[in-house]
């Protein structure tokens, strides 16, 4: 809890900071990348280039600043944290690297605020940062320990690449084993790993999450990487390229143990999976648990994509609808006349997604995963239909998060 003292000085300064602070998080990386070069290689630096990174850190210390001063009425903290501290592990993120972040933060408010940062405003923010940092470092050791890390000890593993299949002209399947010949641990339907790679050129590292998508419980896993291909300014994605263009099988990759807080096939009675583009792998890796160990339950699958051809293992369906007779499917395209899929039982539409006309069974919990605007959307519609919002969890590929 924030002292009392603290709570009024941070009142007071948080619009200005709100104001100004995707200005104070851009000083704040400038600052650290300077003293500490090292640690780029644990941020994207695609994200770094188009604003989103210190977009993502502006809104997440205002809302937590917010949150304790009771100024914010966003979504209850304990998931967002728990998101927090999943990406982190992830990453292979240490509590000894709190106080680097901590200091070059709060340099960063008194050089774009200036004479306004008083000691005491120095010290209100101090705090609210070191109530934020405790919460995430107590979070990620019990990751750690739950993940078998030793305590400051590294994440990453060697795999080998066992299998690569190419899904669609952007899109790879890398299948993966343990390179010391075990067989890979078993995950929970919406869990993703991080892959670490040393890009050519002397680039250094870059570390990206990808869900996996293959069947849980099976001696390997299985990510399904789609190329990004850079769209309005942004640069080319530098690791899916990299995996696309030069990992073949028989390479070893390091990987991170599977994270991630939230359970694809969770919940109880219906389930809902809605996905766009390459938002569909955790939906499949939910299909192929549901197969082997709860085949009657109630399903709808609901994708968007480009074309038949862009909706990547999209072969697989018929041979789940087989295994799972309650399982309905339901594919918008934007160009619907792409040919069919010989054994595929699906409702096809042509255009985008018409959240009205996804079907919500009652008691449903809906999982979704794609591009934050298509979530919002039809997060909001659901909601909208009554879905309560415990019943709806939902994956961000990169820093965003999805409004209360």
């Amino acid at each position: 809890m924030l002292s009392e003292s603290s709570a009024a000085v941070v009142t007071a300064t948080l619009p200005a900071v709100r104001a100004h602070g995707e200005a104070i998080t851009g000083r704040f990386y400038r600052r650290m990348f300077d003293a500490h070069p090292e640690l780029l290689d644990l941020f994207n630096r695609g994200n770094q280039a188009t604003g989103q990174q210190k977009a993502a850190l502006a809104a997440a210390v205002v809302a937590y600043a917010g949150h304790l001063t009771g100024d914010s009425a966003g979504p209850p903290w304990g998931p967002v944290l728990d998101r927090i501290a999943h990406k982190h592990a992830s990453l292979g993120i240490t509590a000894t690297q709190y106080p680097i972040v901590g200091r070059h933060l709060l340099a960063a408010v008194g050089e774009v605020l200036g004479d306004a940062v008083t000691p005491p405003v120095v010290a209100a923010w101090d705090e609210v940062y070191w109530l934020l940092a405790c919460e995430l470092i107590a979070r990620e050791a019990r990751l750690y320990a739950g993940a078998g890390v030793p305590e400051g000890g590294p994440v990453w593993r060697d795999w080998r690449v066992t299998g690569r299949a190419r899904e669609t002209a952007d899109v790879v399947s890398f299948t993966l084993a343990p390179a010391g010949g075990a067989a890979a641990p078993g995950f929970v339907p919406g869990r993703y790993v991080s892959v670490a790679v040393d890009l050519e050129s002397g680039q250094g590292r870059q570390i990206r999450q990808y869900s996996l998508s293959g069947r849980p419980g099976a001696d390997t896993w299985r990510i399904t990487v789609k190329r990004v291909r850079g769209e309005a300014g942004a640069p080319d994605g530098m690791v899916s390229g990299h995996l696309h263009e030069h990992v073949a099988v028989g390479d070893t990759l390091r990987l991170s143990p599977a994270f991630g807080e939230v359970d694809a096939a969770g919940g109880d009675g219906p389930l809902l999976l809605v996905s766009a583009g390459i938002g569909l792998t955790p939906a499949m890796a939910a299909l192929a648990h549901l197969a082997d160990q709860d085949p009657h339950r109630e399903v709808t699958l609901v994708h968007a994509d480009r074309t038949a051809s862009t909706h990547a293992l999209r072969h697989e369906l018929p041979a789940l609808q087989e295994r799972l007779p309650n399982l309905t499917a339901r594919l918008w395209y934007e160009d619907a006349a792409s040919g069919d899929l010989p054994g595929l039982k699906a409702e096809v539409r042509s255009g985008l997604v018409e959240p009205e006309r996804i079907p919500v069974t009652a008691g449903a919990t809906a999982h979704l995963c794609g591009p934050i605007a298509f979530m919002n959307l039809v997060r909001s519609n659901l909601l909208g239909r009554g879905v309560p919002a415990g019943r709806i969890a939902y994956e961000v590929f990169g820093p965003g998060m999805l409004p209360g």
